[in-house]
């Protein structure tokens, strides 16, 4: 049987792309094409599977559906129709849809979302499924009055990899923390230290990588309920991914002055089932053992809307910086906050070597050779 390939789509915060270029690269996808927000490529059922399994900085994997030129609803309706619902959504399933327009005739999103809901309806029979069931959704955009429509292959978005047992105050996204270790090139075998670690994000992020544990492994996705899933083939790349895990031997160690913190963090890490790799403990900043062997330490303290108000918190910022240059000589030291006065406070040798966006907020990663 002739393997059918899509035309598949890695969506991502702004700044994450070419992260996850390198993912993908690294899961022998070839022919890889950067766009702002994401990641194209092609793919069979294996490699949608495997990418759901294994990015770490993705947000969704979409299935592009079909693209045409549309400048009125009926033709949008017709086209529409004509559209392989029946491979990806079963009959009677229930189907939401959500719809983006830019510089197009067809600009009423609410409309467009209803049309698209319609045919795809018509197409596959009317929801007769339970109100609680998941929902296939279905992602409508236009621009200069080209619509493109993709079946979202996730369900959850990918940051919710099911670990995350009790939440802190501003929490950030795993995708995020997991990316930001890709950027700065954390080599696995080397020490990593969080010193503000919150719920722990970052350190358990890290211990997953260190262990070659994929993201996805205890978790549900929307293509288990497609009409041609295949349980089997899954059930190989789990074995798989199982298989290739390896034991972490260094020491990756969160810090908080916030012993309720710490605690959420270890239940995080339990729920992650790297409570065994990872240490958690309560501690004034600055306090508390180094490695010997040189890592990485970095952190992302309060800022903004995250805890407190920028111009409170310089002192913090200061006191960080001159934590990291006298504990942490030798170390890559990394902060994400603001730029501006919070950056500047951290001191002299910290260079923004990326912008992203945390919870909304535009910061920076700033990075110094310790």
């Amino acid at each position: 049987m002739k393997k059918q390939n899509f035309d598949l789509f890695a969506v991502t915060a702004l700044g994450l792309e070419s992260v996850c270029v390198q993912e993908l690269t690294g899961l022998g996808i070839k022919d890889v094409v950067l766009c702002k927000g994401g990641v194209s490529f092609q793919g069979g059922l294996e490699e949608l599977y495997r990418t759901n399994l294994w990015l770490r900085s993705a947000t969704r994997v979409l299935v592009r559906l079909g693209t045409f030129g549309c400048k009125d609803f009926p033709d949008l309706y017709r086209k529409s129709l004509r559209l392989p619902w029946g491979r990806f959504i079963k009959p009677g399933a229930r189907i939401q849809v959500k719809a983006a327009s830019r510089g197009s005739r067809l600009m009423h999103t609410g409309r467009i979302a209803e049309t698209v809901q319609e045919s795809a309806g018509r197409v596959v029979g009317a929801a007769d499924a339970s109100p609680d069931a998941p929902a296939q959704l279905v992602m409508v955009r236009f621009e200069d009055n080209q619509c493109q429509i993709s079946i979202d292959s996730s369900g959850e978005l990918l940051h919710r990899r099911g670990y995350r047992q009790k939440i802190g105050l501003a929490p950030m996204r795993e995708t995020l923390a997991a990316g930001i270790l890709m950027m700065l090139d954390w080599d696995v075998s080397t020490p990593l230290v969080d010193p503000m670690c919150g719920s722990g994000t970052f350190i358990i992020e890290g211990a997953l990588m260190g262990m070659q544990r994929p993201p996805g492994l205890a978790r549900e996705f929307a293509f288990m309920q497609w009409p041609r899933y295949r349980p089997g083939l899954w059930q190989v790349l789990q074995t798989q991914a199982r298989s290739a895990e390896q034991p972490v031997c260094i020491p990756l160690i969160g810090r908080d002055r916030d012993s309720d913190m710490v605690e959420t963090a270890c239940c995080n890490a339990t729920g992650a089932g790297v409570e065994t790799v990872t240490m958690f403990e309560a501690a004034e900043l600055g306090k508390g053992d180094v490695p010997t062997r040189a890592g990485l330490v970095l952190c992302n303290p309060p800022y903004g809307g995250r805890l407190g108000r920028d111009e409170s918190l310089s002192g913090l910022y200061r006191q960080l910086g001159e934590v990291y240059r006298s504990a942490y000589s030798g170390w890559k030291g990394a902060v994400l906050c603001p730029v501006g006065p919070l950056s500047k406070a951290l001191g002299e040798g910290f260079d923004c070597v990326h912008l992203l966006s945390n919870g909304g907020l535009d910061v920076g990663l700033h990075v110094a050779r310790l």
